[in-house]
């Protein structure tokens, strides 16, 4: 795989790393970046929309430190509820009657724009999600020869070429011509996964003169992994290229937002994508626009390649590492967490990573379930949010109340370590990573901010039991007296030689700050 990306993409050693060459904040806001994903799959509001909700809560998301919040798709589904990811029409953000609806599942386009103007107003930068691999809701079917292919190698054919019915024409009548004319219909596409005509499911190869099958750009997961589900959209089209480029210049324009989530782009023919992040800083004059990209596997070699074929346009989160915790609240004591950061790309790659506890997708009975249970989420924010590597996303699931997955403890000790990440999560980080169930890690401060002292634990909890762990703070804090944040009333002394006892309950997390 290694050398089919350097032949495609010969200079991609040569890269810098994405995070430290885009904007993850204000630029004169001289506190620690972070994001909040604000959405969770179901979620809706019963009072208001939920652009409303958004603009409602902005200025305590800003009190509190947000920089960037990553906004659910804005664009019309397929349906009144779709989500965004069902994505019928990315030029309509809830302006049109089409699907059954002028507002989208979100609110209308009105109350979108008007939730980013009081964001900016606030120093909070906003991102999109961007749902470029496939399109669903057609408005009407069309006939075509196709080739079903199997499902678990996309490359081997299960038949031979057959007429079939799909959806896949987009006139769009509701919009008409405005902000783009441009229409899909089978020739844009490279396969669905409907034959409307016999009423059968399975995946189908577009076929027929001039087409040329799977971008061969894609991952390899299943001999080929072009088409993930819809109506797949073939990206090395010319029409199809123009259409998607003007709507990300457009986009940007349209909401003042600075950059970018990129959704399931294995699925994405890579060159495509490449030119897309490029284009859109080009001609929207933002060399710093923000791009992160969601390749889903919890395999850091596979990821490797794409971080390097990307040459640092793009961050990546960092599913190894959710992968990590969620083993980690799978296994409880047992996991040693001296390994939690092992094959993570925070390690291999730090200013590659965006890091994550959990997201929309992992929550229990979804399609990417493996969440991260309580016993353990804690312990994983404190880890994203304190230390010096990677730029840290909140889940809405895991700060809002909700019906999917709330849990009011993991809320109030996600609040307390977003404070912590505030006022001293800053400067260098030495680890203390010595014990099976008990870890801990220093962040020495700057000349603006003080540091702290973290432990964190996976031990089965205890009454009669207590982690300490001996950490050097520093010599300039000789004499003075670290208090526990977490929960209040304890302290630490510090020696002549800068070192101090730091404790921590089983099973919990405890922050240290200079009084």
């Amino acid at each position: 795989m290694l050398s089919a990306f350097k032949s495609r993409f010969p200079s991609f050693l040569y890269s810098a790393p994405a995070l430290p060459r885009m904007r993850l904040g204000p630029e004169d806001n001289p506190d620690n970046p972070l994001m909040l994903q604000f959405f969770t799959w179901d979620t809706t509001h019963d009072e208001m929309s939920w652009w409303k909700h958004l603009e409602v809560e902005i200025p305590k998301l800003a009190e509190m430190g947000f920089t960037q919040l990553w906004l659910p798709p804005p664009n019309k589904g397929e349906n009144r509820i779709g989500r965004g990811y069902d994505a019928y029409d990315l030029w309509d953000l809830g302006e049109f009657d089409q699907k059954g609806t002028v507002q989208t599942r979100w609110g209308t386009r009105e109350e979108l724009l008007r939730a980013c103007q009081v964001a900016r107003q606030h120093g909070i930068d906003i991102l999109i999600d961007a749902v470029l691999n496939h399109k669903l809701g057609a408005d009407r079917f069309e006939s075509f020869p196709a080739i079903p292919v199997n499902a678990e190698n996309r490359l081997k054919d299960e038949g031979p070429v057959r007429e079939i019915d799909g959806w896949t024409a987009f006139d769009f009548k509701g919009r008409g011509t405005k902000y783009s004319s441009f229409r899909w219909t089978h020739e844009h596409f490279t396969g669905l996964d409907w034959d409307h005509r016999t009423r059968t499911k399975a995946i189908y190869r577009i076929s027929g003169p001039g087409r040329k099958g799977w971008s061969q750009n894609v991952d390899k997961e299943l001999g080929n992994y072009d088409y993930l589900l819809g109506i797949d959209i073939d990206h090395r089209n010319p029409d199809v290229q123009k259409d998607l480029l003007d709507w990300g210049v457009w986009i940007l324009q349209t909401t003042g937002a600075t950059g970018f989530r990129l959704d399931a782009i294995k699925h994405i023919d890579q060159k495509f994508l490449l030119r897309f992040i490029t284009h859109i800083r080009e001609k929207s004059r933002m060399p710093r626009m923000f791009a992160v990209s969601e390749y889903w596997s919890g395999d850091l070699k596979l990821i490797l390649p794409y971080i390097k074929a990307f040459r640092g346009e793009t961050a990546f989160f960092d599913v190894p590492l959710h992968m990590n915790f969620h083993h980690a609240s799978e296994h409880g004591s047992r996991y040693d967490l001296r390994g939690i950061l092992h094959n993570t790309i925070v390690k291999e790659k730090p200013k590659d990573a965006v890091t994550f506890v959990d997201n929309h997708d992992t929550v229990v009975g979804q399609s990417l379930e493996s969440w991260v249970d309580n016993n353990f989420k804690t312990q994983a924010y404190s880890l994203i949010l304190l230390r010096h590597d990677g730029h840290p996303c909140i889940f809405y699931g895991d700060l809002y109340p909700n019906k999917e997955c709330y849990n009011e403890n993991i809320s109030q000790n996600l609040t307390l370590l977003i404070e912590a990440r505030k006022r001293f999560a800053y400067g260098p980080c030495v680890d203390y990573f010595q014990e099976h169930n008990c870890i801990g890690f220093v962040r020495m401060g700057d000349s603006i901010h003080p540091g702290c002292a973290v432990l964190l634990s996976n031990k089965a909890e205890s009454d009669d039991f207590t982690h300490t762990i001996r950490m050097r703070v520093g010599r300039e804090h000789a004499g003075s007296v670290f208090r526990s944040f977490m929960s209040r009333g304890q302290r630490a002394d510090i020696d002549t030689d800068g070192w101090g006892a730091f404790s921590c309950p089983p099973g919990r997390v405890q922050v240290w700050f200079k009084s």
